[in-house]
This record gives structure tokens, C-alpha cells and sequence, in this order.
């Protein structure tokens, strides 16, 4: 064979080739772009997956909440009843609405449960189904304390010793009542605080909320008074229920001479109303019921129009002044209010105290919050001294401004 025909055949051969890894890179390529188009095919499947699963738990969800609703629709509907009588093997129950009377009977557990003038639900049979929750008014559970207010003791300053009376009347029957079982006498049931306004008989009772371990209910005098006849003495008897289903609890009534005045009889419906509400806060406080584990705690700057009836002791065993601060009280006051303030080295709180002789503890505050507004608005980061004394001028010359119009008013 020639070197020429050699030469042509490996050229063939090598053409041959090339021309074979050309097609197996094209097929190559093609294998590629359809792994990709698989892969992405995957994900797009695997996403109508995770949608259609959810889709699907949203439809299981629904057709059983329909499922329930269906179940409701198709139950029989339940009477509402109140115990009237029970007996060893009866119960005697008059149905809402019609007043009618009627005996059924009841499954043992449910006989130990029961008690006169509890709500029960019956079904067609008359049959008890369920004990019903007491009926309480829903404003009696909004006067729930449920997130005690920050305030502490160590926050009011100048009353250590009326500080100590509350405590001992409030707190301690509720955390050591065998220190009154052991001497042998009752604790007290209430303490009626007054003086004039911004002396801090709130922030008293704030702070009893803060320390106590019960149930704190607040509320205001006013908020007793309504319109329609016996709705604020249901009221009153709704929030003592309350407080004796959550005992130990304590009940504050602020402004107590909105509702406690001296009772009057002007021939209108509107103070027989008011009068018919203390009568049921007298008969809560210390009736022929017993009051129970509840400590009541009142506050009013008005104790000369409160009714004798409401003063007297077993009702408020201890009447408790809150009197206005002296120079000492001022000054802890002050510094209390400034404790948490950046104020420049010289500043004199001793020179405050001195202006403020004859105001509150309520004005103190006012002239430290005043001084701390005037410091912000100039964008500084410290309380200097001219701005307490501008705030000084401010808070007390307003208020020393409003005593001499009220002091005209009334001349």
C-alpha cells in the first residue's frame, strides 16, 4: 500500500472523528438544555405541590368548620332556667321568659354542683345539660385590674406613716392573717382615705395594686350612678360578686362622694337613684352578708357631704387624712420626680421646696415634667436651673392664679 493511500485513509479516519464528537457535543448540549428544562419542570411541579397541600388543608379546615356549623344548626336549641329548690332526688327550676315552674331531675354530679338561683341550660326534655357561669355585668369585669400599674411605694413620697396604716389594713389581713387569729381580733375591712386634691390618695391605692397579691378591682364613684331604676345598685352587687368569686381581692372606689353624699329626698327620680346605690354599697360593705376576704379601700376630697351611715365603723375601720406635704415631704417628693432626670450640678431643689409652701405633691410633679419640657425644647441634654425656675413661675403662678379666682368667685 502507498504512502499516499495511508495518509488518505487517516485523513478519513480523523475527518470521521471530528465529525462524530461534533454530533456526540450537539447531543451533549441537547441532553443539557433537557436536564434543565426537567429540572425546572420540577420545581414548577413541586411548587403546584406545596400550593395544592395547602389549598387542600384550607378545604379540610373549612369543610369541618361547615361540618360544625352544620352540627349546631341541626342541634336542638337549649333553655335557660334558674334553680329554684333542690331536694334529695329533684330539682325545682322556674324557665326564663315564661316564669313557668317545673321538677326535673339531675345526674348525681351534677346535683353536688348546684346551689338556689343557679342558671342552668335545659334541653326540650327539660333535662339539665350545662350549669351556667354566674351573670355578671360586663362594666363590673372591666373594672378588673388586669396589668398593675409601675408604681411602688418607694414612689410616693412624705406619707411613710399613712403608707404604713394602708399597708397594715390592706395587705396584711390578706399575707398574715394568723397574726390576727392569734391575738384574737378581727381584721380591719376598710380604710377611707381623703384630703385635699393631688396629695396622692391614688397613687396610694396604685401602689396597694403594685404590692398586693389579689385581685384589684378600681372603679369610680361615679361610674355607680346610672340612669335607669336599680341598675347601679345591680352594679354594686355584680362587682362584690365578683370579688368575692375572685377573693382575696381588693376593691378601690375613687370619688366615693359621687354616690356617698348625704342622702336627700328632692322628689326626683335622679338622687332616689343615687340613694338607692349607696343603700346597696352600704349593705356590700358591712351588711347582713359577709363581706368576705375583700378589703375596700376609698378615696374623696368631699368627706364633709359623705353620709354618716357610710363613716361609721365596720363600713371604713379607719379613717385615714392625707394631708398636705410639709417641707420635708416636698423635698422627697421633688427629688422622686427628678430621680430619673439629667439636671446640671446646680441645681437647687431646696429652693423649690421653699417656693412651695401650701401646694402638693401633684405641683411638685408638674414643675419637674414643666422643667423637663423646657429642656427639650431647646434640644438640650440636661435640666438646668432656669428651667426649674421658669417652671416654678409657670406651674405655681397658674395655679396661685386659679386659688385668688376661686377665692373671688365665692366671697
Amino acid at each position: 500500500m502507498s504512502e499516499s493511500t495511508i495518509t488518505s485513509d487517516q485523513e478519513s479516519i480523523h475527518d470521521l472523528y471530528l465529525t462524530r464528537i461534533g454530533f456526540l457535543e450537539d447531543e451533549i448540549k441537547h441532553l443539557i438544555e433537557e436536564v434543565e428544562t426537567t429540572r425546572m419542570e420540577k420545581e414548577d411541579t413541586r411548587a403546584k405541590l406545596v400550593e395544592t397541600l395547602i389549598s387542600g388543608k384550607k378545604t379540610a379546615r373549612e369543610v369541618e368548620r361547615l361540618k360544625k356549623e352544620n352540627s349546631l344548626l341541626r342541634r336542638m336549641p337549649l333553655f335557660l332556667a334558674t334553680v329554684v329548690e333542690i331536694g334529695d332526688d329533684y330539682v325545682l327550676l322556674r324557665q326564663h321568659g315564661n316564669n313557668q315552674e317545673f321538677i326535673t331531675a339531675a345526674a348525681p354530679e351534677v346535683m353536688e354542683k348546684l346551689e338556689p338561683n343557679t342558671r342552668v341550660a335545659i334541653n326540650n326534655s327539660l333535662t339539665i345539660v350545662r350549669i351556667m357561669d354566674k351573670s355578671i355585668d360586663v362594666r363590673a369585669k372591666a373594672m378588673e385590674l388586669i396589668e398593675a400599674p409601675e408604681i411602688t411605694y418607694d414612689d410616693i413620697g412624705g406619707l411613710d406613716e399613712q403608707i404604713q396604716d394602708v399597708r397594715e389594713t390592706v395587705e396584711l389581713p390578706l399575707t398574715r392573717p394568723e397574726l390576727f387569729t392569734n391575738i384574737g381580733v378581727e381584721p380591719p375591712k376598710g380604710i377611707l382615705l381623703y384630703g385635699s386634691p393631688g396629695t396622692g390618695k391614688t397613687l396610694i391605692a396604685k401602689a396597694v395594686a403594685e404590692h398586693s397579691m389579689a385581685t384589684f378591682i378600681h372603679m369610680s364613684g361615679s361610674e355607680l350612678v346610672h340612669k335607669f331604676i336599680g341598675e347601679g345598685a345591680q352594679l354594686v352587687r355584680d362587682i362584690f360578686d365578683m370579688a368575692r368569686d375572685k377573693a382575696p381581692s381588693v376593691v378601690f372606689i375613687d370619688e366615693i362622694d359621687a354616690v356617698g353624699g348625704i342622702r336627700t329626698s328632692d322628689g326626683t327620680t335622679g338622687s332616689a337613684e343615687v340613694n338607692r346605690t349607696m343603700m346597696q354599697l352600704l349593705a356590700e360593705l358591712d351588711g347582713f352578708r359577709s363581706r368576705g376576704d375583700i378589703k375596700v379601700i376609698a378615696a374623696t376630697n368631699r368627706i364633709d357631704i359623705l353620709d354618716p351611715a357610710l363613716l361609721r365603723s365596720g363600713r371604713f375601720d379607719r379613717i385615714l387624712e392625707i394631708p398636705m406635704p410639709n417641707a420635708e415631704a416636698r423635698l422627697k417628693i421633688i427629688q422622686i420626680h427628678t430621680r430619673g432626670m439629667k439636671i446640671d450640678s446646680d441645681v437647687d431643689l431646696q429652693a423649690i421646696v421653699e417656693e412651695s409652701e401650701g401646694y402638693s405633691g401633684a405641683d411638685l410633679k408638674a414643675i419637674a415634667v414643666e422643667a423637663g419640657m423646657m429642656a427639650i425644647r431647646r434640644e438640650e441634654s440636661s435640666v438646668t436651673r432656669e428651667d426649674f425656675e421658669k417652671a416654678v413661675d409657670k406651674v405655681l403662678g397658674e395655679e396661685s392664679h386659679q386659688m385668688d379666682e376661686a377665692i373671688r368667685m365665692f366671697s
